[in-house]
């Protein structure tokens, strides 16, 4: 991996980890078109540099979880489906479903998913007055959700919103619950893949992941405060388009390669 690819694949992990659009898609189908070889570093990079766009959110709602317990048990809760389940399916998930062609088919079929549920969340009034009154039923409820986003392509950021939406939260509770939700699963699946790793790094490679650590941090975190306005004034909808268009140019572009 060059330096220029790493600045690209970093880039691409802080601007579409926290949206409805699949990070891991977007750079198993970045990789694809830059030619990078899937070596052992690679996986490690790419798992890695996560964890500056998590550092991002944990600074971003940093008095949201210092306000109390509470928001702790309901994330717990949420967290549950996605830990078991992944334990359990993480070697079949790793083995078949990271390629091209499933990324963009769950890319498409996400993307209609949000384009049909917009009108719903437009017009939905939350039940919940603030996140931390959401109850432990609901909270599980979108964590079950979530478990979709192990396919590549789905979305961890899209799944949780759905689910949010159809547990009675509004646009912005959503995606907020989405962001917050982020932090024990991606610190989780980060650290369950990075102890599956045996790897040592050189000294270029050690380069190589702070710069993508850093890039991803300051990319997550403009990319999270524009996210916001983008829903609060349109909606999902728009990222339904894109990922329909996306996911139906990948399909043509990997049966030419």
């Amino acid at each position: 991996m060059t330096i220029i690819q790493s600045i690209i694949i970093a880039i691409i992990e802080g601007l579409t980890e926290f949206l409805p659009i699949s990070s891991t898609g977007h750079m198993i189908l970045a990789s694809t078109i830059m030619k990078i070889q899937d070596d052992a570093f690679v996986k490690t990079f790419e798992i890695s540099i996560q964890l500056g766009a998590i550092l991002a959110i944990v600074l971003m709602y940093a008095k949201r979880f210092l306000q109390g317990i509470s928001i702790y048990l309901k994330l717990g809760f949420a967290f549950l489906p996605t830990a078991v389940i992944g334990f359990l399916a993480y070697d079949f998930i790793k083995t078949y479903l990271f390629n091209s062609t499933i990324v963009s088919i769950s890319l498409i079929v996400g993307g209609i998913i949000l384009i049909l549920i917009d009108k719903k969340v437009v017009e939905q009034k939350s039940s919940t007055i603030d996140l931390e009154d959401i109850s432990y039923k609901r909270a599980f409820f979108i964590g079950l959700i979530q478990c979709f986003s192990m396919i590549p392509g789905v979305s961890r950021a899209a799944a949780t919103i759905i689910g949010g939406v159809f547990n009675g939260l509004d646009k912005k509770q959503a995606t907020e619950f989405s962001f917050l939700l982020a932090v024990p699963t991606m610190f989780a699946a980060t650290g369950y893949d990075l102890l599956k790793t045996s790897i040592s790094f050189t000294d270029h490679e050690l380069f190589l992941l702070g710069l993508g650590l850093i890039i991803a941090f300051i990319t997550a975190w403009i990319a999270v405060k524009i996210f916001l306005k983008i829903v609060e004034n349109y909606g999902f909808k728009h990222f339904g388009y894109y990922r329909i268009v996306i996911g139906v140019l990948f399909l043509i572009f990997i049966r030419e390669v």
